[in-house]
C-alpha cells in the first residue's frame, strides 16, 4: 500500500534564511490548529515531526478519505532545513523544462526507461545539489544558463531547495492553503510534490 507524501518546497529560500522561514512557517501552523505543537515519531523522513492539529481537516481534502481522519497515526508534518534533494519517491522523472523558453527535454522513451543520454547532464545536476554543487546547464533549445533549482520537473518530479514541509500521509492540500503558507515564505516560488514511498 505504501505511504504518500506531499512536500511543498521552497525553492528560492537562502541557506541563510531557511531556518528562520522554518521556524515562522512552524510557528504559524501550530497555532492555527494544522498541526499540533508536540513532536512525535510520526513521520519517515526525519526523527520527530508534528501530528495533525485540531484543525487540520480544514486545510485538506477529506473526500474519499476514511471519516475519522486523521485517525490514530496518519501521518505528521516534518520540516526540513538544508540543502536537499525533495523527490517523488517511486519512478524516475519524465520530462524537465526551461523556465526561460519553456523547451522540454524528454527524459524517457516510450516504455519509460531513461534515455542516457538525455539524462547523464540532468543526473549531474541531481548529484551535484546533493553533494553541495550548483550544476549550471544551459538549455539544450535556447542556451542560456538554467540553475538548479529553476528547471520546471514535469509533474513536479524533483525540487531543489533549503526547505521543506512535507506532509505524511495527509488528504491531497487545498490550493488556498498552499497559497497561504507561501505568502510566509515571503512570496517565493514553491513546488508541490506528491510522492508515495
Amino acid at each position: 500500500m505504501g505511504d504518500w507524501f506531499q512536500t511543498i518546497v521552497d525553492v528560492e529560500a537562502t541557506s541563510e534564511e531557511a531556518e528562520a522561514l522554518a521556524a515562522d512557517v512552524r510557528a504559524w501552523l501550530v497555532a492555527s490548529g494544522v498541526a499540533a505543537p508536540e513532536r512525535t515519531p510520526c513521520v519517515l523522513d526525519a526523527e520527530l515531526g508534528h501530528p495533525p492539529g485540531p484543525r487540520a481537516a480544514e486545510v485538506v481534502d477529506v473526500s474519499g478519505w476514511s471519516p475519522d481522519w486523521p485517525g490514530s497515526w496518519s501521518g505528521g508534518l516534518s520540516v526540513l532545513t538544508g540543502r536537499t534533494v525533495f523527490d517523488a519517491g517511486q519512478g524516475d522523472p519524465t520530462a524537465v523544462a526551461c523556465p526561460h523558453c519553456s523547451a522540454s527535454v524528454v527524459l524517457v522513451d516510450d516504455c519509460f526507461q531513461l534515455l542516457d543520454a538525455a539524462w547523464a547532464p540532468f543526473r549531474e545536476v541531481v548529484h551535484g545539489w546533493a553533494e553541495g554543487r550548483d550544476v549550471v546547464l544551459a538549455c539544450p533549445s535556447c542556451a542560456r544558463p538554467v540553475a538548479p533549482a529553476a528547471w520546471r520537473w514535469e509533474d513536479d518530479y524533483f525540487a531543489f531547495g533549503h526547505l521543506g514541509f512535507t506532509f505524511w500521509n495527509w488528504p491531497p492540500l487545498l490550493p488556498g492553503f498552499v497559497a497561504d503558507l507561501t505568502a510566509r515564505l515571503r512570496g517565493h516560488r514553491v513546488v508541490l510534490l506528491d510522492g508515495k514511498l
